[in-house]
């Protein structure tokens, strides 16, 4: 037993006796072990553990102040998912008495007075079963970093993917790649400030961008007609909203779920006149509520083709005017709260001119 530990442990001893500690360490260090922690008042154990987190504790039974037990306790309470094994040190050899030890915490026992050979078997086996331990656990916490790191991937590939496909339907008609950034980031906005949960403004903020996906429908004579719509060609691009909620149907994922139904209503107003099924007031689903109110916001106060930008004072007040009439009403109040906020989306995703 006269090997040098190729791996350095740190071994915290506890005992109230100066002899006992004196005895350990010597016999430790003699078996290459350096890095020791001796404690003799119990109750500087936990200070000690937290500045220096050793691999294994020798630790005394019968000490005044505090018992080994209840050391155990305060150790077990730090819940740390890596505690080192506990070596029980005691002249007791009831069968009760180890047994407690045992289940309060402890790994194993050594017998005083110590036998030299037994005490140094037992310290390299539980050293070395924690070394595994502590493998496996860093093991995990770096896969569990990749899968993180992986999930934040996907999701941003995702976000990616979906506004690029409401930028498709956006640039036929209107050439505003930005506006499905800054409407999307308003819905998420004005959803999280009426209590939605993170992850559900995190797919609103998805699921949003694709509001238009079925202007990709609508021919381009009627899409891209410059003047006043006839009749026949307003019914046909009032189409787009229930082509869109066709293109999102038939996949269960919550985010294409969300998806078709802002598509789907998002063109519903809050007094039964909009399209396509009349929808009123809560019938109205809640992220379609706030897809009309993002989207017309931005619609006015971006700049067209066909149109100048209007200024934020004017949409503001063409929003307030058709409060329960196009839009949920206590929406637009949230709305009016956070504007400035919203304001700023609209700055930090403005169009990029040339």
């Amino acid at each position: 037993m006269s090997a040098t530990p190729k791996v350095k442990h740190r071994i915290l001893i506890v005992d109230d006796e100066p002899a006992n500690l004196k005895l350990l360490d010597r016999m430790l260090r003699a078996q290459g072990y350096q890095d020791l922690v001796l404690v003799e008042d119990p109750r500087e154990v936990l200070g000690v553990y937290q500045a220096a987190r050793p691999d294994l504790i020798l630790l005394d039974i019968n000490m005044p102040h505090l018992d080994g037990y209840q050391v155990m306790e305060q150790l077990k309470a730090l819940n740390d998912p890596l505690l080192p094994p506990i070596v029980i040190l005691t002249a007791q050899s009831s069968k009760d008495y180890l047994l407690r030890a045992l289940a309060a915490g402890a790994r194993d026992f050594v017998s005083k007075p110590f036998d030299r050979n037994e005490l140094l078997m037992r310290v390299r086996n539980l050293l070395d079963a924690q070394l595994a331990h502590r493998l496996v656990h860093d093991q995990k916490a770096v896969l569990e970093d990749m899968v993180q790191a992986r999930t934040a991937e996907l999701r941003r590939t995702r976000l990616q993917v979906v506004q690029r496909l409401g930028m498709a339907a956006e640039y036929r008609d209107e050439e505003t790649g930005n506006h499905i950034l800054r409407m999307s980031h308003i819905c998420a906005l004005l959803a999280r400030a009426i209590g939605w949960s993170e992850a559900d403004c995190e797919l609103i903020l998805h699921a949003s961008p694709m509001h238009d996906i079925g202007k990709i429908g609508i021919a381009d004579a009627i899409l891209l007609k410059p003047g006043k719509f006839e009749p026949h060609e307003w019914a046909i691009m009032q189409t787009h909203a229930a082509i869109g909620a066709k293109l999102l149907d038939g996949d269960d994922s919550d985010l294409l779920r969300l998806a078709r139904e802002i598509a789907l209503s998002h063109h519903e107003k809050w007094d039964g006149s909009g399209y396509p099924n009349g929808l009123v007031g809560e019938a109205i689903p809640q992220s379609g509520r706030i897809a009309a109110l993002a989207d017309v916001f931005d619609a006015l106060t971006s700049a067209r083709p066909y149109k100048k930008p209007w200024p934020v004072a004017d949409a503001v007040a063409l929003i307030q005017e058709n409060s329960g009439k196009h839009f949920d009403p206590a929406l637009v109040v949230v709305f009016m709260q956070h504007l400035p906020d919203i304001q700023k989306i609209c700055a930090l995703f403005a169009e990029h001119k040339e």
